[in-house]
């Protein structure tokens, strides 16, 4: 049974404008490929400016790995604009390269094919490539080639104000955070939802699966692609970007403190196999340290507590001078409908549920519930489609069907849609609400069965390549409409200014700055 949401809806009600003023930012991955769609070997292009200080424009772990980054606004439709825009300038800028729609890589062949992003000489700039580095060590380059998108989500001040009654942020600031811990508890209890609607990785290229060992029952096809016929988002699952040694690191969402407490632990306490790596191999090194997380941004987690930090500041420091500012979800496959990755219906959808994972009461957990919860994602992520599939809300050995659950769920979400359509006569999110319900009582309309059946009529990476061109020629017709080919050209500039200044301004050899940095 979900906790009863009647109370916070009357409140909503007396209160509808407190959820104006949500604040969201979008970073979307997509890895540079060839026109037979395999991993581009080339560097990052130099003419879409610095990786390292660019303010849209970057790389992840490879230097194929772009990734977009939007500013963070309480404008929906800017947004999806400025979103858009970066794309559109994108593709006018990659030659006959093209940007993968898919969140599992195309046909990858060898480790040597995947160049670690690169940053230039900058202490910061060849810490960041050291890091990619000990990834590629820890857990296998295949691993770090998967794509997704990532959410930034907060809600106003005058929100948190009225629900908990704080003055301001400062003041407040605890109060927010136990808010935030109330958000992500729920979202890891319910979460699972998400890549039961939203999953887009059933399937994958055999080349991948050769590099990854697995007890999973693969269907393969005639042209080169492996399965799971009921699978969501194999990106999510056990076998995707995952790291099962992370999950005795004792991390709860309960409060603040032992929040930190444990990913500060985590950050300076020696692993047993890492510290199998040598530090030095010919004197280069092999990883940053040999802590169980060389920083704290390798937690690998369905949803983080966020904050912006200062110049020199940790994560988790900044969150203990100002308790959460925003929730990052990592939950999100590539959109393979969507040209940029992400649409509209997949955010009004996530404003839905993280507003009801706020207002309904989230009891603390334990490790195992943790766990446990971890368990009903691994089951959605490999077989949600299945008949009849189950889940178990309270971990209690009481199993409920997914569809039961999930329409339950609904419930609670088209009441909250009736809250934030109220000046909109267009219904917008009660139409998301309509349309979405629906994929509970028919699987094959949520996205991993639609993209499965198109992906075993054809050769994955053909099949690929072909939506990447689809694509890049729909955004290749458009104008931009934000930002201009000025401001994209003036950042291109810039980015390389700051990023020689950095590289000016080093006072410290490599060996003491990273010293420093890992104190």
């Amino acid at each position: 049974m979900i906790s009863n949401i009647s109370y916070a809806l009357s409140w909503l009600k007396i209160h509808p404008n407190i959820l104006k003023g949500i604040r969201r930012g979008i970073e979307r991955e997509t890895l540079r490929v060839t026109k037979n769609g395999k991993l581009a070997v080339t560097k990052h292009p130099k003419h879409l400016g610095s990786a390292l200080t660019h303010y849209w424009i970057t790389t992840d772990f490879a230097e194929a790995l772009l990734e977009f980054i939007t500013p963070v606004c309480d404008d929906f439709n800017y947004l999806f604009t400025v979103l858009r825009d970066i794309h559109r300038y994108v593709v006018r800028n990659l030659g006959s390269e093209r940007m993968w729609p898919l969140s599992m890589p195309c046909f990858i062949g060898i480790d040597k094919n995947i160049t670690l992003a690169q940053f230039g000489s900058s202490n910061i700039g060849r810490m960041k490539t050291l890091y990619r580095k000990g990834l590629k060590n820890r857990y296998g380059v295949f691993m770090q080639t998967i794509s997704g998108v990532h959410y930034n989500f907060s809600l106003p001040l005058i929100f948190w104000q009225k629900w908990l009654g704080i003055k301001d942020l400062e003041s407040g600031k605890l109060q927010i955070s136990e808010g935030y811990f109330n958000l992500i508890r729920n979202y890891y209890r319910f979460g699972w939802v998400i890549p039961y609607l939203f999953g887009a990785s059933p399937a994958m290229c055999s080349s991948f699966l050769k590099k990854n060992k697995t007890s999973l029952l693969f269907q393969y096809t005639k042209n080169g692609m492996c399965y799971l016929p009921y699978a969501t988002s194999l990106r999510m699952s056990n076998f995707g970007y995952t790291n099962k040694l992370q999950e005795n690191l004792g991390i709860t969402f309960n409060d603040l403190y032992s929040y930190v407490s444990c990913l500060k632990r985590a950050t300076t306490t020696p692993s047993k196999i890492f510290s199998k790596l040598n530090k030095k191999n010919n004197n280069n090194y092999l990883q940053l340290n040999n802590n169980i997380l060389q920083i704290e941004n390798e937690l690998y987690e369905l949803i983080r507590p966020k904050r912006i930090t200062n110049i020199g500041e940790t994560p988790t420091d900044a969150l203990l001078r100002g308790g959460i500012e925003y929730v990052e979800l990592r939950s999100l496959d590539v959109n393979p409908f969507s040209p940029i990755g992400i649409d509209e219906i997949q955010v009004r959808f996530l404003d839905l549920f993280l507003i009801w994972c706020t207002l309904v009461k989230a009891p603390k957990m334990s490790v195992s519930e943790l766990l446990f919860v971890r368990k009903n994602w691994n089951r959605v992520t490999i077989k949600g489609r299945q008949p009849n599939q189950i889940i178990d809300i309270k971990c209690n050995g009481n199993y409920e069907l997914l569809s039961k659950v999930g329409k339950e769920l609904f419930y609670d979400l088209g009441k909250l849609a009736e809250v934030l359509d109220y000046e909109d006569n267009d219904h917008k999110y009660k139409k998301v609400f309509n349309k979405l319900i629906l994929l509970f009582d028919n699987p094959d309309l949520t996205f991993s069965a639609r993209i499965l059946k198109d992906m075993i009529q054809n050769d994955p990476c053909i099949f690929g390549f072909k939506l990447a061109e689809k694509y890049h020629n729909i955004l290749l017709k458009e104008s931009l409409e934000v930002l201009s080919e000025i401001d994209f050209h003036k950042e291109k500039k810039d980015s390389w200014k700051r990023q020689r200044y950095i590289e000016d301004n080093d006072t410290l050899s490599f060996e003491d700055f990273i010293k420093n940095n890992m104190k």
